[in-house]
């Protein structure tokens, strides 16, 4: 047997014959259509948001809004749906980069008209979905650097942002990402059983440790910090320990069945807009009991339920928001996609909520009865 004997040789000269034009021109397309990427990914054919066929579901659009493929366009949208497929910040079980598709997708069961509310966001609001951002799955700051580049360069233009996570460690980059353009104070209202304040874990910023990163924000302070629902066994003593040396408020399960759903929602706008000039919302669907919930990294039995939740989220969203963030979907440990339909639902919710209370878009004239 000789070298050329062998399939292989005559493989690796039959690739120097084909040409790559086509594939040329589209990665220059996606380039310039996705965006330059962060400083730091030395890979610069790498675009800021993914416009190559590579990926974990770039095929289904959220609500089936249009896809806005070249980002320079962007500007003038009411929303803008955003994946971030990441789980390299997973500490036990990975399967969130797989979130965003799976609520885009599961997002399209049903309408965009809510009876209760009265309100048809396809109809009222002007929105796309700008498809994923380019992460790196090997290194989580390369990451860092990519999603706050680019919730930046939606919040520059003025469009409200819609993360699909992802792992929670995005938490952090979400709000570095939207910081420098807010002239004042950015308040967090957080629902998870997780209190994600600890500084590290396993040596490396993680889906444990968002808001200890993003309150160190000079204009994110742990005083407006707001964490809804946190308990139960897969706690952790660090994040409570943080909390209380950073004096950040701190809402177990418990706390909401003492003062209720109304009570606790007040309590929290007033902590999160304290001097305050935007909030941003941070939803991780653990918050949730897992028996509605399944599909996600770090189960805790005890949660909300689904109705709770979406109450909660009615109440808070009102006074507006700067943003919001749906993290920790994982579709491998989903039942029949309810996890994922909850997310997508829960984003509907706010948006509704957004429209109603007059903070987003625009509702129509009433018709007078006759």
């Amino acid at each position: 047997m000789q070298r050329n004997d062998l399939n292989g040789t005559w493989a690796i000269e039959r690739e120097g014959e084909w040409p790559s034009e086509r594939s040329d021109e589209a990665a220059a397309r996606a380039s310039e259509y996705g965006l330059e990427s962060a400083a730091t990914i030395r890979d610069r054919k790498i675009p800021l948001f993914n416009r190559s066929r590579r990926g974990y579901g770039n095929f289904s659009r959220f609500l089936g809004v249009p896809f806005q493929e070249d980002m320079r366009e962007l500007g003038g949208q009411d929303v803008a749906f955003m994946g971030v497929p990441l789980d390299t910040g997973t500490t036990f079980r990975p399967g969130t980069r797989f979130g965003p598709d799976a609520m885009r997708r599961i997002s399209s069961l049903g309408s965009t008209y809510n009876v209760s509310m009265g309100v048809d966001l396809y109809e009222t609001l002007n929105m796309v979905d700008v498809g994923d951002v380019s992460v790196i799955p090997a290194n989580i700051e390369k990451s860092f650097d990519q999603i706050a580049l680019a919730i930046g360069y939606l919040h520059e233009r003025n469009v409200f942002p819609v993360v699909l996570g992802g792992d929670h460690s995005i938490g952090y980059p979400d709000i570095r990402g939207i910081a420098p353009y807010v002239d004042g104070n950015i308040g967090i209202i957080h629902f998870d059983r997780h209190s994600d304040l600890s500084e590290y874990t396993w040596d490396e910023r993680m889906h444990g440790s968002p808001f200890f990163h993003a309150t160190n924000i000079e204009n994110a302070p742990p005083s407006n910090l707001v964490q809804i629902g946190i308990g139960g066994w897969t706690g952790s003593r660090e994040g409570l320990k943080n909390a209380r040396e950073r004096h950040a408020t701190v809402v177990t399960l418990e706390d909401v069945d003492r003062f209720g759903i109304d009570k606790v929602a007040e309590y929290a706008l007033e902590i999160a807009w304290k001097n305050a000039k935007a909030v941003f919302l941070s939803f991780d669907i653990d918050s949730v009991d897992p028996a509605f919930a399944p599909g996600t990294g770090t189960p805790e039995p005890g949660g909300f339920l689904p109705r709770e939740l979406l109450k909660f989220l009615r109440l808070i969203t009102r006074e507006g928001l700067a943003g919001m963030e749906v993290v920790e979907v994982s579709p491998p440990y989903d039942v029949s996609d309810i996890t994922a339909l909850l997310g997508a639902r829960a984003v509907m919710e706010v948006l509704g909520t957004l429209v109603v209370s007059g903070k987003l878009g625009k509702m129509p004239e009433p018709k007078e009865m006759k």
